[in-house]
């Protein structure tokens, strides 16, 4: 019988559970470890990167190259070891030899596992504990440099030793990251993403090591937006921009030699960035926003906070981050540590220093500089450069 007062009985309606794969996509199937690079999701970075809150929700978006399995130089490594197969370069099972500090150790010891090729990786002892048991882990053969150049530091002692390994060797073959036009060409995909990813954007946001996703993401993406603008965030004691040689502790950023990849006319301007406040931000980020990194993550969130804290509300800021936390759990996240190199207990300015040209001093701390030049082609000031040796 028909039950007025309760008319929802009168049919019966049995529940229909989702169905699991309609969960899933088949982007979410790898089924080769080469399949997991790449499609890294973009975060809302806001307070305290971009500072406290206000009417406006400032903030910028972080493109997370740690949800690489290795991290962002996965990209050119695949890429590089695949051109260079392409062309003959590189001949089946022979080896692969590279300087690394190591997230691009990370994408060859993946490259060489994918398409078979031994991988020597030369770095030097501030490589992290745990990157160079898990580089082991991967397969690959990790040989460490016990002294500095003189005046090319660690990266050319590094290169040095590939040299002589290359000369022992006639078919191994070396990706040479610093110079290879491929680990440009390799992040055209990674701007795509972002492409799809956010519409629009007005500034780019990126650290400046071997000079390849600065160069590669910002040419990409200025054939859809040509106005945009590049900001590349280097470390205080790098050369790149002009500055003298000076000791760094900050690893996956800046050099002791120019890298031949970096494309210097596309920056609008640079900023320098010191170990500490480096440290400040990634750990802000890991307590606010549960995504951090390394030192070049700190770098850029700092210097991406203060770009959207002081451009209009409409501009549309992209950082890449290029790694997680996990590598440097025995250095930025390291209370010892961080107090053994006072990096503890300083929050960075609220905005950076000015110096007109690179020569003008010797920065020691957030320094942001619109005048960029090559130093390998302009008339430097070399009392500047005598001055801090």
């Amino acid at each position: 019988m028909p039950n007025p007062a309760r008319p929802e009985l009168d049919t019966f309606r049995p529940i229909v559970l989702p169905s699991p794969a309609s969960l899933l996509t088949t982007a979410n199937r790898c089924p080769r470890p080469a399949t997991m690079v790449g499609n890294t999701p973009v975060l809302w970075i806001t307070e305290p990167l971009t500072g406290t809150p206000g009417p406006t929700d400032r903030g910028f978006w972080a493109k997370l190259e740690g949800a690489n399995p290795g991290g962002m130089k996965d990209r050119p490594a695949l890429h590089m070891v695949e051109r260079a197969a392409a062309r003959g370069e590189l001949a089946p099972g022979a080896p692969i030899i590279e300087s690394t500090s190591g997230t691009l150790g990370l994408g060859l010891a993946l490259a060489g596992m994918v398409h078979h090729h031994p991988v020597t990786l030369v770095t030097d002892p501030g490589l992290e504990p745990l990157m160079h048991r898990m580089l082991a882990a991967y397969g690959a053969r990790v040989e460490l440099v016990t002294e500095p150049h003189p005046t090319g530091g660690w990266q050319q002692a590094r290169r040095d030793r590939v040299a002589e390994l290359l000369a022992e060797d006639p078919r191994a073959w070396c990706p040479d990251q610093y110079r290879n036009p491929d680990n440009r060409d390799a992040y055209e995909t990674l701007a795509m993403e972002l492409i799809a990813q956010l519409g629009r954007i007005d500034v780019l946001v990126c650290s400046v090591g071997t000079g390849g996703h600065s160069a590669g993401i910002s040419r990409a993406l200025r054939r859809y937006y040509p106005q945009l603008r590049l900001v590349g965030v280097d470390t205080v004691g790098s050369t790149i921009f002009g500055q003298p040689a000076g000791q760094r502790l900050m690893r996956g950023l800046g050099s002791s030699i120019h890298p031949g990849n970096i494309d210097y006319p596309a920056f609008d301007e640079i900023h320098w960035i010191a170990p500490a406040e480096a440290v400040w931000a990634c750990r802000a980020l890991a307590a606010t926003h549960y995504a951090s990194g390394g030192w070049s993550v700190g770098a850029v969130a700092l210097v991406a906070g203060w770009l959207a804290r002081t451009s209009d509300p409409d501009v549309r800021i992209a950082a890449v981050f290029p790694d997680g936390p996990l590598r440097y759990f025995d250095t930025v996240y390291s209370d010892d540590y961080c107090r053994e190199h006072g990096l503890l207990g300083i929050e960075p300015p609220t905005a950076p220093a000015r110096i007109a040209r690179p020569t003008d001093a010797v920065v020691e701390s957030w320094t942001r500089c619109t005048t960029v030049v090559d130093p390998r082609n302009a008339d430097l000031d070399h009392t500047l450069a005598g001055s801090a040796q």
